[in-house]
């Protein structure tokens, strides 16, 4: 008996079948016996002394694990089928979209190939463990394995269809898959001979092809080498380039594997939402926006309530409508301290376009909201094409300090985008500049009080008339004002530009008033060293 042994230390498995485009997402599992010969091949040419292990010895192995009878596999409980996406250069502005499939298994759960029937003498187990052993991948370059012989395990749930399943009991527990194996060197031939003799091609004395030939009949010799060897390692492109529908020195075998032998990421599971202790550690996420045309700052609300649409229609995949991570719904106040859920900000460039959204919860994201998170491509809106978006990283605020003024710290602090009060004021409030100055300070501090504890006291507050984004000099007017919600109480639809005085220095992201969690009510320190991109955040009273 034989039984080689597959683990995975990344674990991940990438390969793909043949026939399949990369982009079907699909994964060859379990790796058959045709990748595991052309893998030994490609070993020993790169890697063993062909002196101490010769040519003919591999031949000699590799054509025993053919002619043998087809084995069995043992394939690990918990593969899962898995994919991620990368947009990838192309010409000019173009950036295909690319699968990238891969079985994720543990890394010390085996897959195990068996030969029950098969015994090696002594020298070609000690040109197979020498095979096995600089084995560095199997599939893609990607798919780290380390491959040993070992015991045979106890059961193997993947076998050769050779007789039907048992269907007693009405229910199927087992699938068909098709996998590939080399042929035999005596059939190889067999097939060679009358392939070439139907093309019409005549074959010299010692079996070589004629010199001579047309164009169309040269690549098909190319693709019928003399060599058994040779024909295994033929290349994936001539072979298609040839006309070929399958490699012409395989065959294929039919396997039952068990039904969810490679499980599935993609089910939706509905359940009763669970209380999540957020990851106080992780509070913050950037994302880079792209798309044309870029949304301006003027637009904060409007992309804000995008991206969190997106990210609830998101959540809604993954989870369920009734198990929405609260810290990104903000439904749930019971869960979470007052304003410690996700806040929407847009972070715009120099042109005062909104090329970077931070998500910035308080009181932190669990590892269900970072799922979530991790797992947004893109957003739609109403005109023109969605808009990508790209994770940057997850940490706390001040781990973006350095590329964006919303998590920087200071004690004088200015608008980015218009500043509405939360309350209603009473008349007696409005009467003067200086009563009206002194309510705003009013609701501002006792919204902040609302943030937590021990924080510094906003001392002073001064109105601007202006600020600029991008050369532009923008009013409060000059913005939306409006949550697409209907039904809300909005007390402020005019807004205010403002300047806050802080007792002393606070980190961002820096947010308040009517709106404040969807990009509404944003403030940038006044003094902040920019280099490379940013806003321009000058102003004028």
């Amino acid at each position: 008996m034989l039984s080689i042994a597959f683990t995975f230390p990344a674990g991940r498995y990438h390969a793909t079948p043949w026939g399949r485009h990369v982009n079907e997402a699909d994964v060859a599992w379990p790796p058959d016996l045709w990748r595991i010969t052309r893998a030994l091949i490609a070993v020993w040419h790169r890697k063993l002394d062909p002196v101490r292990f010769p040519r003919e010895r591999l031949h000699e192995l590799l054509a025993c694990l053919a002619e043998a009878e087809s084995p069995s596999f043992h394939l690990p409980e918990a593969a899962i089928h898995a994919h991620s996406r990368h947009y990838m250069p192309g010409k000019g502005d173009k950036r295909p979209l690319v699968f990238d499939a891969f079985a994720r298994v543990a890394e010390d759960d085996p897959v195990v190939i068996v030969w029950p029937a098969l015994v090696l003498d002594t020298l070609q187990t000690e040109m197979l463990d020498a095979l096995l052993e600089n084995l560095g991948f199997l599939g893609r370059a990607e798919s780290w394995v380390e491959a040993r012989r070992a015991p045979a395990p106890v059961d193997c749930n993947c076998v050769p269809a050779t007789k039907s399943a048992d269907r007693e009991t009405g229910e199927v527990t087992d699938e068909i898959v098709r996998l590939m194996a080399p042929n035999a060197p005596e059939v190889y031939r067999a097939f060679r001979s009358e392939k070439l003799e139907s093309a019409g091609i005549t074959l010299e004395a010692n079996g070589n092809t004629p010199v001579n030939l047309g164009r169309d009949k040269k690549k098909l010799t190319v693709t019928l080498p003399i060599d058994w060897l040779n024909a295994i390692g033929v290349e994936t492109g001539e072979l298609q380039a040839a006309g070929w529908s399958a490699p012409p020195c395989a065959r294929i075998i039919s396997y039952r594997r068990s039904l969810h032998a490679l499980k599935t990421t993609a089910t939706k599971v509905v359940r009763k939402p669970a209380m999540i202790r957020p990851n106080t550690a992780i509070t913050t996420a950037r994302f880079v926006l792209y798309g044309k045309p870029l949304p301006r700052i003027e637009d904060a609300v409007r992309l804000g309530e995008t991206v969190r649409l997106a990210v609830m229609g998101r959540a809604r995949q993954l989870f369920g409508e009734n198990a929405i991570p609260c810290e990104l719904s903000g439904h749930e106040p019971g869960a979470l301290s007052h304003h410690a859920h996700a806040f929407w900000l847009s972070d715009p460039n120099e042109r005062g376009e909104i090329e970077h959204v931070l998500v910035h919860a308080p009181g932190g994201f669990g590892s269900e909201a970072i799922r979530v998170l991790t797992a947004l491509q893109q957003v739609k809106r109403n005109e023109g094409e969605p808009l990508r978006l790209m994770l940057e990283g997850f940490g706390t605020a001040s781990l973006f300090d350095k590329v964006t003024p919303l998590a920087s710290e200071g004690a004088i602090w200015r608008s980015v985008t218009p500043y509405l009060h939360p309350w209603f004021f009473k008349k007696p409030e409005m009467r003067t500049p200086e009563a009206a100055a002194a309510a705003i300070l009013g609701q501002l501090q006792r919204e902040w009080n609302q943030r937590g504890i021990d924080l510094p006291k906003i001392i002073q507050v001064n109105e601007l008339a202006f600020i600029r984004h991008g050369g532009r000099a923008l009013r409060a007017m000059h913005f939306h004002r409006f949550r697409r919600k209907n039904g809300l109480v909005q007390p402020d639809t005019r807004g205010r530009l403002l300047e806050l005085r802080f007792e002393q220095s606070v980190r961002g992201p820096i947010a308040l008033g009517y709106g404040c969690h969807f990009g509404l009510g944003q403030f940038v320190p006044v003094c902040v060293p920019r280099t490379g991109r940013g806003m321009d955040i000058q102003s004028e009273s």
